[in-house]
């Protein structure tokens, strides 16, 4: 039947086409889209979404979001066996980790909720009680001890590490410090103290520890507040050459940091001692290929790899999600990182200013650092990585330090203008966050800048005092200071003698009050012009 239908068809058609009449055909033509039209295209879908004024605040919140679901799932991962050869069960450190998590996001929603002056406000106590913490790890009673170092607490079976605590703590008073720094000398001697002198002492009592790892970082913070507050660039230089002469020294101090080092110099040379695990991190992310081998996969996390959960996680990212997995990481790492400067371009609040960027580039400097390593670029360090590696105070500073950016995004101009119309939509309302207040200098800012003009008036050459406009050099004539018109053939000196000289040649003594009789109370005679005197300006 189908076919006898087909030939019927056939036949209608041809008897359709010989009679004459034209038979419709329907051409479906799809759109060519060039590669300079997609990219167009793609551009202003682009310049579209970052015009919106909220854009930089979902941003943040979807990338916290997103590494932190991302890193309890490869804690999990690469935990899991570690914690069963221990005795333990193999969800242990996953869920001192989860909750660690879940605190870093209560104070990630606490920092939305709290106005911006209040971060200023106790900055000085934050620093204050961070240098307090990192003293008190040092007594032996106090800190725990573990491979050689004291530096947590113990508190109720849960570890808190107060040089992580210390980070946010510099980052918020170094901003509150340089914010109203608004004078740089030559030598940027405002900027320098008391910043640099507190960071140095914070570097040694994180040294005692001892951890070289958070020294660095210590370091980058003060390099980046100071930069990024304007300390000239020679200074600048000087200090960073410091900086660079005492890591050497520090990293050549102690046996187990030398043998990193030379491991790296010649990383072949000592495959099974000190470049043990830059050897087997290799191995791991050579395994992954471009696919990986699979989620809870990994063959490095069975004893091959130590601290394969904590400071080589990057590796068991690589192996279990392969190329593609690893890239997708630095690529939302990337993301963050313009979008932190991002909010520090838009902010016009100095200390919201040089707070991101200083958190920026902390949060940028850790991941390269941790990932050069891994990928071994870098010598070997202690420096995790941000929101990915094991590590419970870890992740609550990262949390805190994204909600002060998230804080700070809505502080932008345009979102304050879209979030002050009294109707707020979307995230803002569904976490019932308070509308941002825009910028307005403290009181002590707008005195520091009310002394900062007066200073720099002083400073200045005298300005000319105001008056006519002076005539041209021709027009200039010369009064004679009693007001009287210039006589002829008469030189100035004389004039300005005690004698009043007339037109007749006759001269009289000058008496006071004749002249204030006959010329008034100003020393010149009714009616005269008085008496202008013109200056070079």
């Amino acid at each position: 039947m189908a076919a006898a239908d087909q030939q019927s068809a056939v036949k209608t058609d041809q008897n359709e086409s010989s009679s004459g009449r034209s038979v419709p055909q329907l051409n479906f033509t799809m759109p060519r889209l060039d590669a300079r039209s997609w990219l167009s295209t793609l551009r202003e879908g682009i310049g579209t979404l970052l015009a919106r004024p909220l854009t930089s605040f979902h941003l943040i919140v979807s990338l916290a979001v997103v590494l932190t679901a991302l890193g309890l799932i490869m804690v999990l991962s690469a935990s899991s066996v570690e914690g069963y050869a221990e005795g333990s069960s193999s969800y242990g450190m996953f869920a001192t980790q989860v909750i660690f998590a879940i605190a870093g996001w209560l104070s990630f929603y606490g920092i939305l909720k709290m106005p911006i002056r209040y971060f200023r406000r106790f900055a000085t106590v934050g620093i204050v009680a961070s240098l307090a913490l990192l003293a008190l790890v040092l007594v032996p009673s106090i800190g725990v001890k573990v491979n050689g170092a004291r530096r947590w607490f113990d508190i109720a079976g849960i570890s808190i590490q107060p040089s992580e605590l210390a980070k946010v703590a510099l980052c918020v008073w170094g901003a509150h410090l340089l914010a109203s720094r608004k004078h740089v000398g030559a030598w940027g001697r405002e900027l320098l103290f008391p910043l640099v002198p507190v960071a140095v002492f914070m570097c040694v009592l994180i040294i005692l520890e001892p951890n070289q790892s958070t020294t660095m970082i210590i370091g980058i913070i003060v390099a980046s507040l100071l930069w990024f507050s304007g300390l000239p660039g020679q200074v600048f230089a000087g200090f960073a050459g410091l900086f660079a002469l005492a890591g050497a020294l520090l990293a050549l101090s102690a046996d187990y940091r030398a043998a990193r080092v030379f491991s790296f110099l010649d990383s072949s040379g000592d495959a099974l001692d000190s470049g043990y695990q830059a050897t087997q991190a290799k191995y791991a992310l050579a395994n992954g290929g471009v696919f990986g081998v699979g989620l809870g996969q990994s063959t490095a996390k069975w004893n091959y790899l130590p601290n394969a959960h904590n400071d080589f996680i990057f590796a068991i990212i690589g192996e279990e999600l392969g190329l593609i997995g690893a890239l997708s990481v630095v690529g939302l790492f990337l993301l963050l990182a313009y979008t932190g400067m991002r909010i520090a371009r838009r902010s016009t609040d100095p200390f919201l200013r040089l707070l991101c960027a200083t958190i920026t580039v902390l949060i940028t400097a850790q991941v390269f650092i941790n990932i050069g390593y891994v990928v071994g670029l870098l010598p070997v360090t202690g420096i995790q990585l941000p929101l990915l590696s094991q590590g419970g105070t870890s992740m609550l500073t990262m949390l805190t330090m994204l909600g002060l950016l998230a804080s700070a995004a809505r502080h932008e101009p345009e979102a304050v203008a879209a979030l002050s119309t009294g109707s707020q939509r979307g995230l803002s309302r569904l976490l019932r966050l308070p509308a941002p207040a825009a910028y307005q200098p403290r009181a002590v800012d707008r005195l520091h800048d009310r002394l900062d003009r007066r200073r720099s008036a002083g400073t200045r050459p005298a300005e000319p005092r105001r008056g006519p406009r002076p005539a041209p050099a021709a027009a200039r004539v010369r009064r004679p200071v009693t007001g009287t018109p210039p006589v002829r053939g008469v030189r100035a000196r004389d004039q300005r003698s005690d004698e009043i000289h007339y037109p007749a040649g006759q001269t009289r003594a000058r008496n006071p009050q004749d002249l204030r009789r006959s010329t008034g109370r100003g020393g010149r005679s009714a009616g005269a012009p008085r008496r202008t005197e013109y200056r070079h300006r």
